[in-house]
């Protein structure tokens, strides 16, 4: 019979650097009783979690801090090569601070009454919206961005790439912002500066060309 596959838990990790499994939570969850803690012991701490090869169960914590760190971005076409770049970057920094991405693509049309109940179901906490707008009624942080108004070439070069993602990450930070902070305010609307090379792109938006000009 094979052997019983060995689990790694808080409890394991408390035991092999000597401290209260509290005490390990606080630090790998970097809360606010974690800055009471000498930062020679979280180092100690993390290279346990590391050597052991320590995984937390996000399903068990969710229940205890009645938090779930998903995020959605919604949009009726995933498919566009823009919103792809959008939703790469949003992905990285929301990865970066312990959050996790869910993609949706909503025809905001036939499906606007099923959208609030379908994300809060789910335990969305945010909502990146591009080119989508979402029913009053959603009670999430909203950041949104329209770029249906501009022209993108394919294949993109490189800084067009790059200001995407950016902007990507712009929206994340947005949302991230609401849900953490109480006194921000929700549905927030993240604008585009265009770059200097969307000028050079053939077929350019006028509309979205004088909008930029303007916020220069």
């Amino acid at each position: 019979m094979a052997d019983k596959k060995y689990v790694v838990s808080l409890r394991t990790v408390a035991e092999r650097v000597g401290l209260a499994p509290c005490s390990v939570s606080a630090i790998l969850n970097n809360t606010p009783a974690s800055s009471a803690i000498p930062q020679g012991t979280k180092e100690r701490v993390f290279r346990a979690a590391g050597e052991l090869n320590y995984r937390p169960n996000l399903w068990a914590r969710s229940l205890r801090t009645k938090r779930t760190r998903l995020v959605a971005a919604i949009t009726p076409d995933i498919g566009r090569a823009s919103v792809a770049r959008v939703v790469a970057g949003a992905q990285q920094l929301l990865h970066r601070r312990g959050y996790l991405l869910a993609l949706g693509a909503f025809d905001c049309g036939s499906e606007w009454n099923t959208i609030p109940i379908q994300l809060q179901q789910r335990g969305i906490e945010g909502v990146i919206a591009i080119d989508a707008i979402l029913p009053q009624e959603l009670e999430l942080p909203v950041a949104s961005m329209d770029l249906e108004c501009m022209t993108f070439g394919e294949p993109m070069a490189d800084d067009m790439r790059t200001w995407l993602s950016e902007l990507g990450e712009s929206a994340a930070e947005t949302v991230l912002r609401q849900i953490e902070k109480d006194d921000v305010p929700r549905r927030m609307k993240v604008v585009p500066k265009l770059p200097r090379a969307y000028f050079d792109l053939p077929n350019v938006n006028l509309g979205a060309e004088v909008d930029a000009r303007e916020q220069a």
